[in-house]
């Protein structure tokens, strides 16, 4: 648990030092340094931003005020007085830190030895006084656990804690690492001994879905498991916890609703552009597994830091039904398919191409060169071959690239990036034999596609979808959508003819879609359906258009759907006789995951099933997967899935799962 607030500390220091928040007395504290991943970035980001909203709502609602104080439990190695100091926001403030002996005196010799941090509290630090290590006029450190709840009052006494004037409370991943009895007994003990007070809480939440699971096994690992989550488990169950405990005031907001809500657009456009980004998904799950909670009592006027400025849809999802999910027997421990950011494509009835993505080679995580081939053989699905002689540098390595089968000796790749600095990785041919024996095409040929500069546009990009349409009896691939290094979102539009991909002007009419990445692309009707993305602001969209064609061109048409389709991204779709299956993505209600969604494209009607996974022995992570639909046996295979849980560590599905749908694809 100590080691968790060292760890913080260096993150924490390394988003300050990419310009996400300032704070130059961070790199004094962290000791060592170590660059992060932008995703640690920005988790480490929305949680020093909610802390210091909170934080200086309270000094500011108080500053007429003749005293007030701040008592941070499980201070670490935090920087909070010294910044809260240099900005002059302490006229009338003492703060009171509080952390694990060793910690508090590793702190303190800290101070002591930095001039730029004694000359702040005043050179009185002066000599450990029992559990007092450090004592300014204005700032005490105190070594004690916090569980011993006794010894912890006796040492703010000592101290010089005043239970009389207006206190806030600060624990920062704190208290889940307390047995439950021992963190509902601290905060009872504060609403009971303190008049006037402010409780600020930032932790983890919701451990029941995929992202969740991964969590827990990481701070168990390190030996630190989180126990709130059993007993409080969701936002509400924490805001009950506390108005039950004695505090009057409760509210609270996931990460994801206090970005939206809390932090102005033109800060969250800053943050969005202050480095190459592109993990989107575990973004929105890291917030939408932690919570921002400020309670109060006896406080004039009430303290709400928490009061959205915009409204966020909440509640549960509700659920027509449910979707068994199944191994396929013959593919358990199959290497090459743990991967996400692939695409996997039918390239004859009962084989399909698998490629691209990131993964896990040989015991390694590494960006998938290998081509994965399986096979239907007697009703059950078979790896047959890998191919590994595939050209390196033509290949690229590639994530979020599309393949389209446009016959069968030959597919298409067209767009994927490498990292999310470099540019777009252009369009090749995949070529296989006209006939494949029983253990698959052998050898898939690359070949580098030669563009005419107008279709050169339509490849350089990545998460974009590419469906073939046909206009007045020709074959056209319509590309759409994605992001590329230099713009965070696309809206246009290219129609290559096939099979020479020259760029062709169509026109087209109707409302045009907001630009959009890690949307679905489904062919119908000689048209496309387009479905959910994420929109410019990294919002999730909840549109579904059709790309309908007229006699002299194509024409938008929005498609209702009642109830309306809960926004959602990173997910895959299929057509079956007039519905429109979206299977998993990521959506922004923390209550639980997509499963599958199937809208009836005639009437509107929008169903939501939950995917049974009670037969898996894993977490089954259902974003930056690719799905096949089999409509002889009305099942959908999903392969792969998963990403880079935040700092908790790379889930991948270890493998491909059968959902079964003819419960709910019955005619209606």
């Amino acid at each position: 648990v100590q080691g968790t607030g060292g760890s913080s500390a260096v993150s924490k220091c390394s988003a300050a030092e990419r310009g996400y928040f300032q704070d130059r007395f961070l790199r004094l504290l962290a000791g060592r340094r170590r660059r992060r991943a932008p995703l640690i970035h920005r988790g480490y980001y929305i949680r020093a931003r909610a802390v210091d909203h909170c934080v200086q709502d309270f000094l500011l609602k108080t500053q007429s005020l003749p005293k007030t104080q701040i008592l941070s439990l499980g201070a670490g190695f935090d920087s909070l007085y010294f910044r809260l100091k240099d900005m002059g926001l302490l006229h009338h403030t003492v703060v009171y830190e509080v952390d694990f002996p060793n910690v508090a005196c590793q702190k303190a010799a800290l101070i002591k030895g930095m001039k730029e941090l004694s000359a702040l509290v005043g050179d009185t630090g002066g000599e450990q006084l029992g559990a007092i290590t450090y004592s300014g006029d204005d700032y005490k450190l105190l070594g004690v656990d916090l569980s011993e709840l006794s010894e912890l009052e006796k040492t703010l006494e000592e101290a010089g804690l005043n239970n009389e004037i207006p206190t806030l409370f600060i624990a920062e991943v704190v208290l889940t690492y307390m047995e439950n009895t021992r963190s509902d007994a601290l905060i009872q003990w504060a609403a009971e001994h303190f008049p006037q007070a402010c409780f600020l809480v930032y932790e983890q939440v919701h451990p029941e879905d995929p992202f969740g699971y991964v969590m827990q096994q990481h701070f168990r690992q390190l030996n630190s498991a989180l126990h709130s989550l059993a007993q409080y488990s969701d936002c509400e169950a924490q805001q009950k916890r506390f108005l039950g405990k004695g505090w009057t005031e409760c509210s609270v907001m996931d990460m994801n609703e206090f970005f939206t809500c809390c932090i102005p657009e033109d800060e969250q456009q800053r943050v969005q552009t202050l480095e190459p980004f592109d993990e989107y998904e575990e973004w929105h799950l890291k917030c939408s597994h932690y919570f921002v909670l400020a309670a109060s009592k006896g406080m004039e006027p009430s303290w709400t830091p928490l009061s959205p400025s915009v409204t966020v849809p909440a509640g549960a999802v509700e659920m027509a039904g449910s979707v068994p999910a199944a191994v396929c027997a013959r593919l358990s421990g199959i290497p090459g398919l743990r991967r996400y950011g692939h695409h996997s494509v039918l390239i004859k009835p009962s084989m399909i191409l698998t490629t691209g993505g990131f993964g896990e080679e040989d015991g390694q995580h590494c960006r998938m060169r290998n081509f994965h081939v399986l096979s239907k053989h007697a009703g059950s699905w078979e790896a047959v071959c890998v191919t590994r002689n595939v050209p390196d540098k033509r290949w690229g390595e590639r994530l979020y690239h599309t393949v389209s089968c446009l016959s069968d000796t030959l597919a298409l790749v067209v767009g994927g990036r490498t990292s999310p600095s470099s540019s777009g990785l252009g369009m090749l041919w995949l070529k296989f034999p006209k006939t494949c024996n029983a253990s698959g095409p052998g050898d898939v040929e690359v070949e580098l596609v030669s563009l005419q500069p107008a279709a050169e546009a339509a490849a350089l990009r990545w998460r974009h979808s590419t469906t073939e349409i046909t206009f007045k009896g020709e074959q056209y691939l319509f590309v759409y959508g994605g992001r590329s290094a230099l713009e965070p979102v696309l809206g246009d539009w290219h129609f290559l003819h096939t099979p020479e991909l020259s760029c062709t002007e169509i026109a087209v009419e109707g409302p045009v879609p907001e630009r959009r990445h890690s949307h679905s692309a489904c062919s119908w009707e000689g048209g496309v359906l387009i479905a959910g993305g994420l929109g410019a602001a990294e919002q999730p969209l909840g549109s579904i258009f059709l790309l309908r064609e007229l006699e002299h061109g194509f024409q938008w048409q929005t498609i209702e759907t009642h109830p309306p389709l809960i926004p959602r991204y990173s997910h895959t779709a299929h057509v079956h006789e007039g519905k429109l299956l979206l299977v998993g993505g990521v959506w922004l209600h923390a209550s639980s995951v997509p499963g599958v969604t199937v809208i009836h494209l005639m009437t509107g009607l929008c169903l939501n099933y939950v995917i049974n996974v009670e037969h898996l022995e894993w977490p089954l992570m259902l974003h930056n997967h690719s799905s096949v639909f089999l409509p002889n046996e009305k099942e959908i295979l999903v392969i792969g899935g998963g990403g880079n849980c935040f700092s908790f560590g790379t889930h991948l599905n270890p493998e491909p799962v059968l959902l079964s749908l003819s419960s709910i694809l019955i005619s209606h």
